[in-house]
């Protein structure tokens, strides 16, 4: 059985960082140039990470599948990052960021992680501005804010509406500057296919080059996983394409524990299924919804006029009447069951009734259309090339998707997984969110664990390693973990079989979006767990792969990562199975309040539920932590 011990400092909650930095062991400047880290991903997390790593003297290899860092995920975080830094001076603080976190995360995050998160967020916003990231400005100079679900502040900092892109571009400048530096050395196109435990210490891993093939083995003094999530589990989601859970669901089989995968959230503002052709769906950014208003005809027969047509009185502002303090920005997971519950009643707009209209009309009546194209018009631009509707004279369709997941490799306070040397940072762990995201808190996340976190808490585990001990590469671990990767590549391309990756992936995704998505039943996930085991082995013996795996070949990366979505998928539904309450974005249909609210459990689920591999055919074993709250008091969330 895993140990898991968060090693959360003592004392009081507001002092429990400062404590910690100043208890932890340090590494002096002269050793920390023998200390080699290995760090995998290269978005907001890594990037930041591997730079800021270097700056302090370490040496830094980076692995990025993707062809340059630039194209990382985080360019996708389109609406703002959070930070108290309270320009607005509207009431916010340190303390109401942590509040608003732990509540919207519905009382299952630990609070030390979050209230350090909301600390640090006052710093991540005058590192990226002395980095040149254009944020918005007031008249008079200063860094504009906007609102964002679960807040009644302004405490979101943007670009426009493409925060993550100008976050990027900051953090792969100061990274870009320790490669040229010599701090950092950047493999591209290398993508990390096992981990290397060598006498239960995290010490290298093995990666294959999508261009050549080639799989190589790297030694180092500590792991770093900066992947982001695992969303693509269920094939339509606002995910990038390429997006997968390889690198920590390797770990996993490798011991490291993959807590709370069950919490996947539902974002309220994506632009619908269209039909069975799509490979992902595009996300309206959060940002919309401080000047759009989400409204559904209040009579079934009018789901099909113009919206123009349909009278004012006739409209159903359905966010604004169930949730009139916070109106339309309710926390995502709320918004999103609420336009759920009117679609199921028959009144859901669009050709196929799955959709909720997200209406600017009184916006650019009360601002004017300048002002809107100011703030948004990159949104509007993507709406209408994929649409071909003009959002400006026509409300936009939105329809909940698959957007983030807050579950990920377990880490205790200093982001080590319960494997020693192994870090996990950004949305490959699970420890800021709890069950449900708050929307501009990832980008916040990436840039605290990779700019403020890890590198205060890396140097307490390597003072205790002697500098220049990392193992060799020919070690029989290294090997060993190779040739599970070769025969991993070997199986998948001797499958006789006639159905591309794609065909299997899509019917996964169908049965995690039916039984495992924004409802779930027991029936439902007890389904799920019969019919994923044998799509697995269907996909096993009938999977087509062409190809050789000694050059480029995209359909073997996606089988790879396919097969891996098929045994994390059977693990999210037996956690969500096994979670018997409803909390934020998990929600079981039989925990409800009469409302429609979710219903906890906090005296049999009041902790994280960490999953340990206990190898293949055997059952998982479901380890927890604890949430102990000192600071706030677990209550029903009301947004009402």
């Amino acid at each position: 059985m895993a140990q898991l011990d968060s090693k959360i400092p003592s004392g009081p909650l507001a002092d429990k960082w400062r404590k910690h930095k100043v208890e932890s062991k340090l590494v002096n400047p002269a050793n920390k140039r023998k200390y080699e880290i290995l760090v995998v991903g290269a978005g907001l997390a890594g990037s930041s990470a591997a730079a800021t790593l270097a700056e302090l003297g370490y040496k830094v290899k980076c692995f990025v599948f993707h062809d340059s860092p630039r194209r990382a995920h985080s360019i996708s975080a389109q609406g703002g990052i959070n930070a108290a830094k309270n320009y607005q001076n509207d009431g916010d603080s340190v303390y109401r960021l942590f509040y608003d976190t732990i509540k919207g995360g519905d009382y299952r995050s630990r609070e030390a992680n979050v209230h350090r998160l909301a600390e640090v967020s006052v710093n991540i916003i005058d590192q990226c501005a002395a980095q040149g990231v254009p944020f918005a400005r007031e008249y008079g100079g200063l860094l504009a804010n906007r609102s964002f679900g679960g807040a009644q502040v302004s405490r979101t900092f943007y670009a426009r509406g493409q925060t993550g892109q100008q976050l990027l571009l900051g953090a792969y400048s100061a990274l870009s500057r320790m490669i040229g530096a010599g701090g950092v050395e950047l493999f591209s196109n290398e993508e990390m296919s096992d981990l290397v435990v060598i006498n239960g210490h995290a010490k290298g891993i093995i990666t294959r080059n999508l261009n050549t093939g080639q799989i190589r083995r790297w030694s180092g003094d500590a792991v770093i996983l900066a992947t982001g999530g695992y969303g693509n589990v269920y094939n339509l989601s606002t995910y990038a394409r390429q997006s997968n859970a390889t690198a920590i669901w390797r770990a996993y089989k490798r011991g490291a524990c993959f807590a709370n995968p069950c919490f996947t959230q539902i974002h309220p503002t994506c632009i619908p299924v269209s039909g069975d052709y799509q490979s992902k769906l595009t996300l309206m950014s959060e940002s919309l919804r401080n000047d759009g208003r989400i409204w559904v005809p209040k009579r079934k027969e009018d789901c099909k006029k113009d919206p123009g047509t349909i009278a004012e009185d006739d409209r159903d502002y359905y966010l604004e009447r169930m949730y009139p303090s916070f109106g339309n920005l309710a926390p995502r997971d709320i918004s999103s069951r609420a336009a759920k519950r009117v679609c199921d009643e028959g009144r859901g707009v669009g050709e196929t009734g799955l959709g909720v209209y997200l209406d600017f009309s009184d916006a650019i009546n009360r601002l004017g259309e300048n002002v809107v194209r100011e703030r948004y018009g990159n949104l509007f631009d993507i709406y209408h090339e994929i649409t071909n509707e003009n959002g400006y004279k026509t409300p936009m369709r939105i329809y909940p998707a698959m957007h983030y997941t807050m579950g990920g490799l377990w880490v205790d306070y200093n982001l080590m997984s319960n494997v020693p040397g192994l870090y996990v940072l950004g949305e490959a762990n699970f420890s800021d969110h709890g069950a449900n995201r708050l929307g501009a808190s990832a980008l916040m996340q990436g840039l605290a664990d990779g700019y403020f976190v890890i590198p205060n808490t890396i140097g307490d585990y390597l003072a205790g390693q002697k500098p220049g001990s990392r193992p060799p590469a020919d070690a029989p671990e290294f090997k060993q973990a190779e040739d599970n990767v070769r025969s991993i590549i070997s199986r998948l391309l001797s499958v006789p079989g006639k159905e591309p990756v794609s065909h299997y992936h899509k019917r996964l995704g169908q049965i995690m979006w039916t039984y495992c998505g924004m409802a779930r039943t027991k029936e439902g996930l007890e389904k799920a767990l019969q019919e994923i085991p044998k799509l697995r082995e269907e996909f096993w013996a009938n999977v087509k792969v062409p190809g050789s795996e000694a050059t480029l070949n995209q359909s073997l990366e996606r089988a790879c990562r396919v097969a891996d979505f098929f045994e994390l998928g059977e693990l999210l539904c037996l956690d969500a199975l096994t979670r018997e309450e409803s909390c934020g974005s998990h929600f079981r249909e039989e925990y409800q309040y009469p409302n429609g609210e979710c219903k906890r459990d906090d005296e049999k689920f009041a902790h994280a539920a960490a999953w340990e591999y206990q190898g293949e055919g055997k059952p998982p074993l479901r380890n927890i932590e604890p949430l102990n709250y000192e600071s706030v008091k677990m209550s029903v969330r009301n947004y009402k």
